[in-house]
Order: C-alpha cells, then sequence, then structure tokens
C-alpha cells in the first residue's frame, strides 16, 4: 500500500506539472508516465563484495523531504518560513528533474540573471567552490586530479537574482589530454562555457608552491581569448599557507600589479583579509599593458580579488554576495526550485566515483567502469540503487573489496549519506564489484 501509495503521488506530480506545460508537451510526457510503473523489477545476480546501506531519516515526508522543489513549484507543500533560504533538493526521478529543468521561470518583476564560469587548473578546488555558493553538495570533490569529467551546471537563485554556474574541467594541454587518454571533453568543455559567460572567476590553489606563483598556460590562453568577458581573481586554500605574507607576492605576480585597471599599492593588498576582496586601491595610472605577451605570467585586468578557504561558508558567502551583486537585468533561465541540471543517475555516479577517487591508490579509480543495474523507490518512499563496479584485474576486486568488505562497505555508507542531503530522502545504496571480462 505504502508502494503504491508513493507511486500515485508520483504520478499525481507528473501530471500537474505536463498540464501547466501545454497540451502538446502534456502528450509528449504522457508516452512516458508509464516507465514510473516499470520500477518493480529486482535484479537477481551473483556478486562479490557487495554493501548495503541504509540510514534513515527523522523528516516528514518520507518521499522527498521538506524542501523538495518539485513540490514547492507544485504547490503540494508549503515549507516552514524558516527554511525558505535553504537551497532546493534535487529529485530522485528523472520525470520529476526533467519536468522541473523545462518549467517556466517563476520570475519576480525586475529579475536579474547572471552567468559564471570557474577556471582554473586541475585539483584548484572549483567543485568544492560550487557546492559551497550553492550550499548543497552537488558535483564530485576529491583530492586527485581530473575529478570533474565534463561541464556541470548549477544554479542560485536568491530574491530576484539568478547566477548559473558552470562548473568546468580542469584546463589542460591537448598534449595532456592524448598522453593519459583523457576525454575530449576536458580539453573542449572550459572553451565553449566561455562563449556565453557573463563573467569568469580564475582559482589558483596557494597551497601547491609549484604552480602559485603564475596562471596556467591554458589559463591565460582562456582569458586572452575572451578579453571582453569580465573576471575576478579566487586565491584558494588560503588556510593552508603558514606565512601570509606570501599572498602578497601571489597578488603581485597574478595580477602583475594591477587590479580593476589600477596599480596595486602593496601597502593596501597586506592588509587583505581571507574571505574579502582585495579592496582596489588609488591608481598611479591605468595600466595598458598587451595582453598575450610571451613572458606573461599573470592577468592585469581582474576587476577584484578574493581571498578564501573554498572549505569555509563564511569566506565563500563574500564571495557570493559579490556574483548576485554583479547580476545583470534578465530573465532567469531557470525556476527557483532548480538546483543543477544533473540528472539524478549522473550526480549518484559523480559521487561514487569521487569517493572510488579518494580511497583507491594511484590510478587504479581511473580504471573502474561503473554501470547502474537497479533505480527504483522502496515500500517506504527510499530510494534503492544498486551499481556495478566492473574492474580489470583479479587483485583490483580484491582492494576495492577490501578485508572482510570493510572498504567497499565505507564507500556505500559514505555515498548513501551524500545522496540523502542531496535527493532529501532515505537512500539504500548497493555496491557490486565484479570482474571485467
Amino acid at each position: 500500500m505504502a508502494a503504491a501509495g508513493g507511486r500515485a503521488v508520483t504520478l499525481l506530480r507528473v501530471m500537474l506539472g505536463v498540464r501547466q506545460l501545454g497540451p502538446t508537451a502534456a502528450r509528449e510526457w504522457g508516452a512516458r508516465l508509464s516507465s514510473l510503473f516499470d520500477c518493480q523489477r529486482r535484479c537477481v545476480s551473483c556478486f562479490a563484495g557487495a554493501a548495503f546501506s541504509g540510514p534513515r531519516l527523522a523528516s516528514a515526508s518520507r518521499h522527498h523531504g521538506q524542501s523538495s522543489a518539485l513540490d514547492c513549484f507544485l504547490g503540494l507543500s508549503q515549507p516552514d518560513s524558516s527554511l525558505t533560504s535553504r537551497p532546493p533538493g534535487v529529485s530522485m526521478h528523472r520525470d520529476e528533474q526533467d519536468l522541473l529543468l523545462v518549467h517556466r521561470p517563476d520570475m519576480p518583476e525586475n529579475p536579474r540573471v547572471l552567468r559564471v564560469v570557474l577556471l582554473g587548473a586541475p585539483n584548484a578546488g572549483k567543485s568544492t567552490l560550487s557546492n559551497q555558493l550553492l550550499g548543497r553538495k552537488v558535483f564530485p570533490v576529491s583530492k586527485k586530479v581530473h575529478t570533474t569529467r565534463c561541464q556541470a551546471l548549477g544554479v542560485i537563485t536568491e530574491k530576484e537574482a539568478q547566477v548559473i554556474l558552470l562548473d568546468t574541467p580542469g584546463l589542460i594541454s591537448p598534449v595532456k589530454q592524448k598522453r593519459h587518454h583523457l576525454e575530449l571533453s576536458l580539453l573542449e568543455d572550459p572553451w565553449k562555457s566561455m562563449e556565453s559567460a557573463d563573467l569568469v572567476v580564475v582559482l589558483v590553489d596557494v597551497s601547491d608552491k609549484w604552480t602559485r606563483n603564475q596562471l596556467s598556460p591554458q589559463v591565460l590562453q582562456c582569458l586572452t581569448q575572451f578579453s571582453q568577458v569580465p573576471s575576478v581573481l579566487v586565491m584558494n586554500k588560503v588556510d593552508c599557507l603558514k606565512q601570509k605574507s606570501v599572498l602578497l607576492e601571489l597578488t603581485a605576480a597574478l595580477t602583475e600589479g594591477v587590479v580593476n585597471g589600477k596599480k596595486l599599492k602593496m601597502r593596501q593588498a597586506l592588509r587583505s583579509q581571507p574571505g574579502t576582496p582585495c579592496p582596489s586601491p588609488a591608481a598611479k595610472g591605468p595600466n595598458t599593458q598587451s595582453v598575450g605577451g610571451p613572458q606573461r605570467i599573470g592577468w592585469p585586468h581582474f576587476r577584484e580579488i578574493f581571498m578564501l578557504s573554498a572549505l569555509s561558508q563564511e569566506d565563500v558567502k563574500t564571495l557570493k554576495h559579490y556574483l548576485l551583486a554583479q547580476a545583470r537585468p534578465g530573465p532567469w533561465e531557470f525556476h527557483s526550485g532548480v538546483l543543477t541540471s544533473q540528472t539524478p543517475e549522473e550526480i549518484c555516479a559523480n559521487i561514487i566515483r569521487e569517493k572510488l577517487l579518494e580511497h583507491l591508490p594511484q590510478e587504479m579509480p581511473y580504471s573502474v567502469q561503473q554501470r547502474t543495474v537497479m533505480w527504483e523507490e522502496g515500500p517506504s518512499g527510499e530510494l534503492v540503487i544498486e551499481q556495478k563496479l566492473l574492474v580489470p584485474k583479479e587483485s583490483h576486486v580484491r582492494i576495492l573489496i577490501g578485508p572482510k568488505g570493510h572498504l567497499i562497505s565505507q564507500i556505500a555508507q559514505e555515498v548513501s549519506r551524500d545522496l540523502m542531503d542531496i535527493f532529501l530522502c532515505d537512500v539504500r545504496l548497493r555496491l557490486i564489484v565484479k570482474l571485467l571480462k
């Protein structure tokens, strides 16, 4: 009965959403409704190292939680006013997520919008910063490079302003892309994103002493080609620096001593505090250096500089307010209930891959292939997922399972916790490790 009730609510949501889309879209979506009732199939197979995880959430709604974005825009729930500033969750059903993405934006009278591209070298902290700006973890994060494999989109909506974040893969050279057999998307996506950008946020990891003294050639090439797009510099991971005075010389190098068209006064730069933008100092005269010189290591056209730790909500808050303030008059692209354009399955696969990158040694996680074999709603409204992890070697099977299955169980539990915060419902995840044939 509970499962039937859950399906009925899902059907009601979809029907209401289709009704608002118009007759043409209604016919199109009507053909897809039957897929919502095909969730009773169970996949039975022999497997090694399965881990099952399902911690319970004490939420008012077992189906989507108190802040379901779809429920809010369909008017099926009235969240408490104290929670209205919280970011929306993501529906666990692809059909509902698709409906929300195509739903007409609920714009205020004077809407403003800003498309922001995050650029930086691999592992600079772009996804961590994006998650903090969104207020909910929807992008994978790990210490290994190339965690983000393709362009991902996040949406911040507050009052009349909507900021669209394009979290791009780390900029790499064509040589590295070919040498490591990486997807072509890692090379192309950042450049495609720049074509529609209103603002560029360049991230530099100041804790990496090998790369922090200059912008990468790929970042500089991108900034040069799209020099008409305003840009700001974010010096990330300042909490890892023992000597804060290092920030002074880094600022001078990365900006070539110029911020917002004015020469940087070193004494003012020293007063900059993490989490706040460097003040635009008084000018001794505008600097009009030509771009693209062979000796260039910085960019003299940044509008602002932010020094922060992407792990700190307080630090990131200042940058978020800046981005919202930069939004220009124009129509919203998404309904206020949209948090990301990713499908639920993509979010899940990315979070699992994040944990594999974190827990497996060296290059091993990059060889794991993922196959989702079950995605359905359980009898109590929980999300039940089963995914196969295919590895090329028998030794990799043993490593991934771990002694007595502890490692694969830990990965499943960590993924489940992250997914519960994203989907606002209970999650039961089973991971199956098999040898790739």
